[in-house]
C-alpha cells in the first residue's frame, strides 16, 4: 500500500530520548508508505522526522537504540570533554557520515516540506527553519532543535544562539495551521491527561545571564507546555487532529539509557501507528490520494 496524503500536516512532539515512541510510529508509516506532504517537528521530533523526509527506515532506531549501545553518547564523559551531557557533535556531525550515512538526495526530493523549530537566545521567540540545499545549515538547524538547556552546549545558525525548540512551542501545531494544514496528525510522546509540574523554573544567574529573553521563556516553560496540551485535547475532541500518543504513563526518561525501556516503548508506538492508517482511510473523501 502507498498513501500519498494531500492537506493533513505531521506534527512532531520532543522528549528526548522519549523519542523512540515517535520512530516506532514513523517507521510503520514508512512500512505502510505513508507520505505527509507537510512535516514539523521540534528536540527530538525534528531528529527523528529528518529520516522519515530521507526515507530511511530504522535510521533512528538504530540511533537511539543500537548506536547507544555501542558509543554511549549520554553521559558524564560527554560533558567533560566539553560537549555536553548528551554528544550533539557526535550524532549530527560524526553519525551521518560514518556509521549510518544520511540519505541527503532522498531527503532533497522528497516532494514535501520539512520544518524544524528551533528557540532563538535573543528574542525568546520559537525559529522555524527549511533547508533542502545546504547540508550542513540543515544539520545545524536540527542539532539546535535538539539542544538541551543546560545539559548541552548552545548551537547557532546563522551565527544565531539556539537552543531547544521546546523551549518556546512544545508542539508546533499552531504553526503547522498558520502554514495552511488545518488538519494534522500529531505524535505525542507522554501519556493523555500529562501536565508540566506548575513550578517555576529558576537558572542560576550565571547561565545563560546574557540571555535575559530565554531566561524567561525557561522559567516559564511549563505553562506554555501545559496550555499546549490544553489546547490539543480540546482540538482533538472537536476532531480537528488526531493525537497519536502512549497509552501508559511513560518511564522513559528524557537521557534513558536502558534499551529493554527504549525498545518497549518504540514496539508501543509502532503498533499505535496503526491508528494513523485508520484515520486516513476514513478520511478518503478529502484527506488523501492515492
Amino acid at each position: 500500500m502507498s498513501l500519498s496524503v494531500s492537506n493533513i500536516g505531521l506534527v512532531l512532539e520532543g522528549g528526548g530520548m522519549r523519542g523512540i515512541f515517535t520512530v516506532g510510529v514513523l517507521d510503520y508509516l514508512m512500512d505502510q508508505e505513508i507520505w505527509f506532504p507537510y512535516v514539523i517537528g521540534v528536540s527530538a521530533g525534528a531528529s527523528n522526522g529528518i529520516s522519515y523526509v530521507s526515507r530511511q527506515r530504522g535510521r533512528s532506531y538504530f540511533s537511539n537504540i543500537e548506536l547507544q549501545k555501542k558509543h554511549n553518547y549520554i553521559g558524564w564523559k560527554n560533558w567533560i570533554r566539553g560537549r555536553g551531557y548528551i554528544d550533539l557533535d557526535f550524532l549530527f556531525y560524526e553519525y551521518p557520515d560514518k556509521y549510518y550515512p544520511f540519505d541527503y538526495d532522498s531527503y532533497a526530493n522528497y516532494p514535501g516540506r520539512f520544518v524544524m523549530v528551533t528557540s532563538n537566545c535573543l528574542t525568546g521567540q520559537a525559529e522555524y527553519f527549511e533547508e533542502k540545499h545546504n547540508f550542513r545549515r540543515l544539520l545545524e538547524a536540527c542539532k539546535a532543535s535538539c539542544s538541551l538547556p543546560v545539559m548541552c552546549p548552545l548551537s547557532y545558525v546563522d551565527g544565531i544562539p539556539m537552543v531547544d525548540g521546546g523551549v518556546c512551542d512544545p508542539v508546533p501545531l499552531f504553526h503547522a495551521i498558520e502554514e495552511g494544514f488545518m488538519r494534522n496528525v500529531v505524535i505525542l510522546t507522554r501519556n493523555k491527561g500529562y501536565r508540566k509540574p506548575e513550578k517555576d523554573f529558576h537558572l542560576p544567574s550565571f547561565i545563560y545571564r546574557q540571555y535575559p529573553a530565554i531566561r524567561e521563556r525557561l522559567r516559564l516553560r511549563y505553562r506554555a507546555y501545559n496550555q499546549m496540551m490544553d489546547e490539543i485535547d480540546r482540538t482533538e475532541e472537536r476532531g480537528e487532529i488526531l493525537a497519536i500518543r502512549p497509552i501508559n504513563p511513560v518511564e522513559v526518561g528524557r537521557t534513558e539509557r536502558n534499551t529493554t525501556k527504549l525498545q518497549a516503548l518504540y514496539d508501543e508506538g509502532y503498533a499505535c501507528g496503526a491508528q494513523i492508517l485508520t484515520y486516513l482511510t476514513g478520511k478518503a473523501s478529502g484527506g488523501f490520494t492515492r
